[in-house]
Formats: C-alpha cells, structure tokens, sequence
C-alpha cells in the first residue's frame, strides 16, 4: 500500500446521506436500463411471434386468402439460412376468417405453423391470445365456429387448446396459431404449398429498426437472386416496417432511459462534491500538515479522490444489488402492473442486460469521479502556513 492509500485509508466520511444518495441514483439508472431492455425484449419477442423479424409473403400481397400458395421448398430457401443474422425460416399458412362463439362474432387472422402444439394434440387445436379469449370467454377445452370466406364459404369447428398472451394493439387482427396442415387444408393446398416463410433473426441483427430493415433488404434481394423460374414472385416485409409505431416508442423510451442516466449521474456526482467540500473543510488543518510535510497538491488530491471513490463504489455496489433484487421481485411475479392500451403489455417488464449494466456504471462513476476534480482545486488554496497554526 502506498502512502496516498494509507492515508485515504485514515479518511472518515461522516455523511452517510452520501452514500445513501448514491445507492438510489444508481438504483434507478440500474432499474431503468433493466425496464428498457424487458419493454424491448418483450415487444420484440410478441412482434416476432404474431408475423416474425422478416416476413416472405406474394408480391401481389394477396397471402391473407386462399389464392395465391407459394412453394414450401423454392430454389433460395438454403440461401437464406446462410445469411448472417438469421436465426431460423420457416413457413406459414394465413388465412382470414371470422369466429364465433355464442352470440359473439369477431374477425381473426389464422396463422398455421408447425409442431406450435405437442405431437398428440388432437387436430383443429388453436392457441388462442388472451385478448380474443376475453371478448369470446373462452377458456382451454372450449370450442367455437369459425368462417373462412372465399369461393365458397367454409366452417370449422376448433377446440381451444391453449391461451397464450399476446401483445396489445400489435396487430389490428387477433393472431390465432394453428397446425399448418389444418389452415393448408381449410385452404384446399397440398403439403407443398404455404402462405409464405417467417424468418427470426438473432439478437444482434434485431438490435435496431435500421439493422432490422437492412437485413430485411438483403433477405428480399437473395430471395429474387437465387429464385427458380418455377417459384412464385416474393417480397421481404420487416417487423420494423410492418409496426413502426412500435419501434418509434421503443426508440422514445430509449431516450428517456439516457435522460434518466444523466439526470441520476449528474445528481449523484453533485452529491459527492458536497460531500467531497465537507472532507477537505473538516480536514483542512491535515492538508496543511501534509504540504508542510512536502507532499505536492497532485498527490494530496489523489488521497482525497482515492477515499472519495471508495465511497462511490459502496453506493454503487449497493445500488445495483438494490436494483437486481427488485428485477428479481418483479420478473417473478409482475407486481407492477401496466395499462396494455397505453404500454402494450400489462406489467413492467425486466431483462438484466450485464453488458449494459456494466456500461452504465462504468460511465456514471467516470464521470462523478470527473466531476469530482472541481472541488479538488480547493487543495491548491490551501496556505501550510494558515492552517497548520490554525489547527
């Protein structure tokens, strides 16, 4: 240990209001950063499981009904599993139609996958979102009607195999997830025939509406390069493109996390500086002994900001597990509920992001540290002669 740290070490903070205003400005950056990442992790994730990051569909945008099939296996398929950034593709059946259920009536988008249900679910099982078994007051094991219309109009009659929570407002329609040979046979296809693919890309490449859209071009552009002549006309939709209301409040909520990062560093360091003035005036006889002595200014300043960041690192540490103990509380059982008309979802979401957790309290202790420096030029004032007499 050197001498600037045995003396720092000597250092008493008397102000534990210090260390407690630190712990809650970092508790709320920490809480903050977590609440961005589980809005966007969320919306996200629904988004990508009502339509996908990238969506495949007929360029004559006819995909909703029961003409117009693409090949389930065309000639760019292979092409488009080795482009970086995407995770998976795989087809899809939509078909249109309308369910009823008592003397209920609403219309839906039916989206057949495969293997959505477990291999000995019975067949015309749905999935159905929360939203559609409100309005409907259907339940598991409950069945309704629904109406396909096209050249003829065509009945079903589906069980409710599951509820599954869905997005508010994602999506104008009500997604219900079928098997893709029931909604191929609604349609009158054969097994080789889907309404086109849905492609998930990977956390890095759906980072960003921007990323997002850019690999959406380059999806579309191998699609048209690496077609067969047999396979019908394509074109790539994005997430991004097809819900930018949703990105854009993403995007404003993004900002509002900084403005609260800086709004919480900022205090924090103003608090450390009053804390920082209350040292150097409770020890300013020591400064004087310590110059007298013949220690220069750069070195006393180094014993003060030494103490001072150990008081920052405290606050810091107990902030943060303040703030993973709350993302623990909340992830586990949503006690904080939300209004899904106005916030899309009905709870605060929270994802623990290390790297950006890192990030955050790597800079706020910079730049308290930082802003620290401005009451260390109080040392430089200091006369040995004044205050060495003084003490």
């Amino acid at each position: 240990m050197g001498v600037t740290g045995f003396i720092s070490g000597k250092l008493r903070f008397r102000g534990r209001l210090v260390i407690v205003s630190i712990a809650l400005s970092f508790l709320v950056m920490i809480i903050a950063v977590a609440v961005s990442s589980g809005f966007r992790k969320e919306i996200r994730d629904a988004v990508s499981s009502v339509a996908g990051d990238v969506r495949l569909i007929p360029s004559n945008m006819d995909w909703l009904s029961e003409n117009s099939p693409v090949g389930r296996y065309p000639a760019y398929l292979s092409h488009l599993d080795s482009i970086p950034g995407v995770a998976s593709v795989v087809p899809v059946v939509y078909r249109a139609g309308i369910v009823r259920k008592d003397d209920v009536v609403h219309g839906v988008l039916f989206k057949g996958v495969e293997d959505f249900l477990p291999a000995d679910t019975m067949s015309l099982a749905v999935s159905i979102p929360s939203r559609l078994a409100s309005i409907l007051s259907a339940a598991p094991g409950d069945e309704f009607q629904s109406y396909f219309v096209g050249e003829r109009v065509k009945i079903r009659k589906f069980t409710v195999a599951s509820v599954y929570e869905d997005l508010a407002e994602a999506d104008d329609r009500l997604v219900i997830h079928a098997g893709l040979s029931d909604i191929q046979r609604i349609n009158g296809w054969s097994e080789d025939q889907v309404s086109g693919f849905e492609i998930s890309l990977d956390d890095r490449s759906r980072s960003n509406a921007a990323a997002m859209s850019a690999l959406s071009t380059e999806i579309g552009a191998a699609a048209l390069l690496y077609s067969s002549e047999d396979d019908a006309s394509v074109i790539s939709l994005s997430a991004a493109d097809a819900y930018p209301q949703l990105f854009d409040w993403l995007s404003l909520i993004d900002f509002n996390v900084l403005v609260v990062l800086l709004l919480m560093t900022v205090v924090a360091g103003f608090n450390m500086i009053s804390g920082l003035l209350i040292l150097l005036f409770e020890n300013i006889s020591t400064i004087g002994i310590l110059k007298s002595l013949g220690m220069t200014d750069r070195a006393i300043v180094k014993v003060f900001l030494r103490s001072s960041s150990t008081l920052v690192l405290k606050g810091m540490l107990a902030g943060n597990l303040l703030a993973f103990l709350f993302c623990a509380v909340q992830g586990a059982t949503h006690a904080i509920s939300l209004d899904p008309a106005n916030y899309f979802i009905s709870y605060v979401p929270v994802h623990l992001e290390l790297g950006k957790i890192i990030a955050a309290d790597a800079a706020a202790y910079l730049v308290i540290m930082l802003l620290l420096l401005l009451p260390s030029m109080f040392i430089s004032r200091v006369d040995p002669a004044r205050t060495v007499r003084m003490g």
